[in-house]
């Protein structure tokens, strides 16, 4: 029967949607045509959609649940902040004493001691917020020239202009012109190619390097043995600023009984950029981790640095970090996803004997990828993959991303193995 009619498009009662949305990272006339896959409920590592059938969530949301779905005391502690205070600005002198709360807890965990937190919105909003920064303090050094920002081939910094303009994917920055100067890719694997890039423009004019620690959006791919040292080195010897991008990887993902991948490989970086894991996905956030020697001329006093958002350090927000935190210490699911660094090779690698797949690249942190033969069939082995009841997406060039919530058991990790065998086969 046809429910009643409150707007155009909008029908009350049915499952019919008005086509209003327009999604991000999608082809709206294929996904008009063949309607949008609606998720409506989530309970640890399953999620559901809106003709109730069930399915394993091999993504984590998009790297993000790391706690899994459903944590009723992350949302019980927003709705205690937002019943005391939502947000306030953190412009000026003025912040939110939760939110003063989660910069000292932060800092306490923070791979480089000392260091300082700048809150924004999201994994985008940091990697513009660390850009900005790396140029001002160059500026702040007598060294305005330095204003260079390099980074990888296949890398993902996020979509607002920056990190659009700092994509190693073609796609991401195609058709919309040069969004920001300065910008340089060096070879994704290859320390010599950014020793070659130094050599060529001149340590000079060269203000930071940005470095996923393992390629995330843009594949899956882990560095080579040495890679990260050798980079680092290369920043350190030539005065440039060692930026690393902690969105995807950053609060456990890379494990190895790590908060960060920054941690496990002894980076020493002078910013780290996070978002997704902070809060899990359940409130958008993001952090800046600013090494001491960067945060000093800013905090000497007399010096203004005019950047904020309006949301940064969003009261509610760090409610919801603070308890995101607590729980992955009290259920030790740092530990938990070291585990599955290990689950995920041992049950994912025999796959790569599938005509259908190319490679399996595991065997470092909570990820993996299961990289088609045929990049091409990627969008609709997804699908298939949900027919499967396994959800999950395709990044690079048609692999599909495994990157799933630290509760995950061994047993779990088998069953989703399993169906996705099923369904490449």
């Amino acid at each position: 029967m046809p429910g009643a009619l409150t707007s155009p498009g909008i029908m009350v009662g049915m499952s019919e949607t008005s086509g209003a949305l327009w999604h991000g990272f999608a082809d709206m006339g294929a996904v008009t045509a063949s309607g949008p896959f609606v998720v409506t409920k989530g309970e640890g590592t399953r999620i559901w959609d809106r003709e109730g059938k069930e399915y394993i969530d091999a993504t984590a949301g998009l790297w993000f649940t790391n706690v899994g779905h459903g944590r009723t005391e992350i949302a019980d502690a927003v709705s205690r902040q937002l019943g005391t205070i939502a947000h306030y600005s953190n412009f000026g002198d003025i912040a939110s004493d939760v939110t003063l709360q989660l910069a000292d807890e932060l800092a306490a965990i923070a791979p480089v001691p000392g260091s300082k937190i700048f809150f924004t919105s999201g994994g985008s909003d940091s990697i513009d917020t660390a850009v900005k920064l790396a140029r001002r303090y160059w500026v702040e050094q007598g060294k305005p020239a330095k204003r260079v920002v390099i980074s990888r081939t296949k890398a993902y910094h996020g979509m607002h202009a920056a990190g659009t303009s700092l994509a190693g994917i073609p796609l991401n920055h195609d058709g919309y012109g040069e969004l920001m100067h300065d910008v340089q890719n060096v070879d994704w694997d290859d320390a010599k190619s950014l020793l070659g890039l130094i050599e060529r423009v001149g340590a000079e004019n060269i203000a930071a390097f940005f470095c996923e620690p393992i390629i995330g959006a843009g594949g899956i791919y882990l560095p080579p043995a040495g890679y990260l040292d050798e980079v680092r080195a290369i920043c350190r010897d030539h005065d440039i600023l060692f930026v690393v991008d902690e969105v995807v990887t950053g609060f456990g993902r890379i494990a190895g009984n790590s908060w960060f991948a920054s941690a496990r490989f002894d980076l020493q970086p002078d910013m780290i950029t996070t978002a997704k894991g902070l809060t899990s996905g359940y409130v958008p956030m993001g952090a800046v981790f600013i090494a001491p020697r960067l945060a000093e001329p800013f905090f000497a006093g007399g010096v203004w640095w005019r950047h904020g958002y309006t949301y940064g350090g969003h009261a509610a927000a760090a409610a919801a970090a603070l308890a995101n935190l607590e729980i992955i210490r009290r259920e030790n699911l740092l530990a938990e996803a070291t585990r599955l660094e290990g689950d995920l090779a041992a049950a994912l690698s025999p796959l790569a004997d599938l005509d259908a797949v190319a490679e399996v690249r595991t065997g470092l942190g909570a990820v993996t990828a299961v990289q088609l033969a045929d990049p091409a069939t990627a969008p609709a082995t997804v699908v298939k993959l949900r027919e499967h009841g396994v959800s999950t997406r395709a990044a690079g060039q048609g692999a599909l991303q495994i990157s799933p919530s630290f509760v995950m058991t061994t047993d779990e990790v088998g069953e989703m193995a399993d169906r996705i065998r099923a369904a490449l086969s």
